[in-house]
Protein backbone atom coordinates (compact mmCIF):
# COMPACT_ATOMS: atom_id res chain seq x y z
CA UNK A 1 0.00 0.00 0.00
CA UNK A 2 1.21 3.48 -0.95
CA UNK A 3 0.50 6.65 0.60
CA UNK A 4 1.45 10.49 0.45
CA UNK A 5 0.52 13.65 1.82
CA UNK A 6 0.25 17.17 1.33
CA UNK A 7 -0.21 20.19 3.32
CA UNK A 8 0.00 23.95 2.35
CA UNK A 9 -0.94 26.97 4.56
CA UNK A 10 -3.11 29.34 3.15
CA UNK A 11 -3.55 32.92 4.40
CA UNK A 12 -7.26 32.16 5.52
CA UNK A 13 -9.15 31.54 8.97
CA UNK A 14 -10.00 27.59 9.15
CA UNK A 15 -13.41 28.53 9.27
CA UNK A 16 -13.26 30.54 5.70
CA UNK A 17 -11.06 27.58 4.33
CA UNK A 18 -13.78 24.48 5.79
CA UNK A 19 -16.50 26.62 4.30
CA UNK A 20 -15.25 26.65 0.56
CA UNK A 21 -13.46 22.64 0.53
CA UNK A 22 -16.12 21.01 3.24
CA UNK A 23 -18.68 20.59 1.04
CA UNK A 24 -18.75 17.04 -0.25
CA UNK A 25 -19.89 18.29 -3.43
CA UNK A 26 -17.93 21.47 -3.58
CA UNK A 27 -14.94 20.39 -5.82
CA UNK A 28 -15.80 22.51 -8.54
CA UNK A 29 -15.67 25.34 -6.65
CA UNK A 30 -11.96 25.42 -6.24
CA UNK A 31 -10.83 22.62 -7.71
CA UNK A 32 -10.25 24.19 -11.73
CA UNK A 33 -9.63 20.07 -13.07
CA UNK A 34 -12.66 19.30 -12.17
CA UNK A 35 -15.63 21.53 -13.46
CA UNK A 36 -18.24 18.88 -12.43
CA UNK A 37 -19.59 17.24 -9.89
CA UNK A 38 -23.23 15.61 -8.81
CA UNK A 39 -24.32 14.55 -5.43
CA UNK A 40 -26.08 11.28 -4.93
CA UNK A 41 -27.28 8.86 -2.44
CA UNK A 42 -28.06 11.40 0.17
CA UNK A 43 -24.92 13.58 -0.53
CA UNK A 44 -22.98 10.29 -0.17
CA UNK A 45 -21.40 9.57 -3.36
CA UNK A 46 -19.84 12.37 -5.70
CA UNK A 47 -19.92 12.00 -9.37
CA UNK A 48 -17.25 14.02 -10.91
CA UNK A 49 -16.14 15.08 -14.69
CA UNK A 50 -12.63 16.16 -14.69
CA UNK A 51 -11.33 18.76 -17.31
CA UNK A 52 -10.86 15.61 -19.75
CA UNK A 53 -14.07 14.85 -19.99
CA UNK A 54 -13.37 12.02 -17.58
CA UNK A 55 -15.70 10.16 -14.82
CA UNK A 56 -14.82 9.88 -11.26
CA UNK A 57 -16.86 8.04 -8.84
CA UNK A 58 -16.09 8.77 -4.89
CA UNK A 59 -17.74 7.94 -1.67
CA UNK A 60 -17.99 10.05 1.51
CA UNK A 61 -16.60 7.45 4.36
CA UNK A 62 -16.19 9.93 7.13
CA UNK A 63 -17.48 13.61 7.45
CA UNK A 64 -17.05 15.47 10.42
CA UNK A 65 -17.74 19.34 10.34
CA UNK A 66 -16.07 20.32 13.75
CA UNK A 67 -12.91 18.87 13.40
CA UNK A 68 -13.13 20.30 9.78
CA UNK A 69 -12.20 16.76 7.83
CA UNK A 70 -13.84 14.37 5.15
CA UNK A 71 -12.39 10.95 4.03
CA UNK A 72 -13.34 9.57 0.98
CA UNK A 73 -12.83 6.33 -1.85
CA UNK A 74 -12.60 5.98 -4.73
CA UNK A 75 -15.65 3.55 -6.25
CA UNK A 76 -14.31 4.61 -10.12
CA UNK A 77 -11.85 6.10 -11.47
CA UNK A 78 -9.34 6.11 -14.59
CA UNK A 79 -6.52 5.26 -11.75
CA UNK A 80 -4.07 2.38 -11.77
CA UNK A 81 -5.09 1.85 -8.46
CA UNK A 82 -7.43 -0.20 -5.89
CA UNK A 83 -7.78 0.38 -2.55
CA UNK A 84 -8.13 4.15 -2.54
CA UNK A 85 -9.00 6.02 0.87
CA UNK A 86 -8.22 9.70 0.56
CA UNK A 87 -8.75 12.46 3.75
CA UNK A 88 -9.20 16.55 3.66
CA UNK A 89 -8.40 18.05 6.74
CA UNK A 90 -8.28 22.08 7.63
CA UNK A 91 -6.31 22.71 10.77
CA UNK A 92 -6.11 26.58 12.28
CA UNK A 93 -2.71 27.56 13.30
CA UNK A 94 -2.30 29.23 16.09
CA UNK A 95 -3.15 33.13 15.71
CA UNK A 96 -5.98 31.98 13.51
CA UNK A 97 -5.61 33.99 10.22
CA UNK A 98 -3.77 31.00 8.26
CA UNK A 99 -4.84 27.45 7.66
CA UNK A 100 -3.01 24.16 7.23
CA UNK A 101 -5.02 22.02 4.40
CA UNK A 102 -3.96 18.83 4.41
CA UNK A 103 -4.74 16.02 2.07
CA UNK A 104 -3.52 12.81 2.19
CA UNK A 105 -4.03 9.32 0.57
CA UNK A 106 -3.67 5.57 0.31
CA UNK A 107 -3.63 3.39 -2.27
CA UNK A 108 -2.58 0.59 -4.08
CA UNK A 109 -1.34 0.53 -7.51
CA UNK A 110 -2.25 -1.84 -10.17
CA UNK A 111 0.19 -3.06 -12.95
CA UNK A 112 2.44 0.26 -12.35
CA UNK A 113 4.87 0.72 -9.72
CA UNK A 114 4.21 2.49 -6.59
CA UNK A 115 6.35 5.50 -7.41
CA UNK A 116 4.32 6.30 -10.55
CA UNK A 117 1.32 6.28 -8.41
CA UNK A 118 2.52 8.03 -5.29
CA UNK A 119 4.14 10.97 -8.10
CA UNK A 120 0.33 10.79 -9.78
CA UNK A 121 -1.55 11.64 -6.57
CA UNK A 122 1.16 13.72 -4.93
CA UNK A 123 0.74 16.14 -8.26
CA UNK A 124 -3.25 15.97 -8.20
CA UNK A 125 -2.90 17.17 -4.20
CA UNK A 126 -0.23 19.64 -4.82
CA UNK A 127 -1.81 21.18 -7.41
CA UNK A 128 -5.09 21.08 -6.06
CA UNK A 129 -3.88 22.95 -3.00
CA UNK A 130 -2.43 25.57 -4.64
CA UNK A 131 -5.17 25.95 -6.79
CA UNK A 132 -7.25 26.26 -3.21
CA UNK A 133 -5.04 29.31 -2.17
CA UNK A 134 -5.40 30.81 -5.66
CA UNK A 135 -9.33 31.14 -5.12
CA UNK A 136 -9.04 32.13 -1.67
CA UNK A 137 -6.82 35.26 -3.01
CA UNK A 138 -9.07 35.90 -5.54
Amino acid sequence: MATTTVSLEIPATADRVWQLIGGFGSLPDWLPFIPGSELSEGGRIRSLKSEDGGDIVERLEAFDNKARTYSYSIVEAPFPITGYLSTLSVHEVPGGQTARVEWTGTFTPVGVTEDEVVSLFHGIYTDGLAALRQTLAD
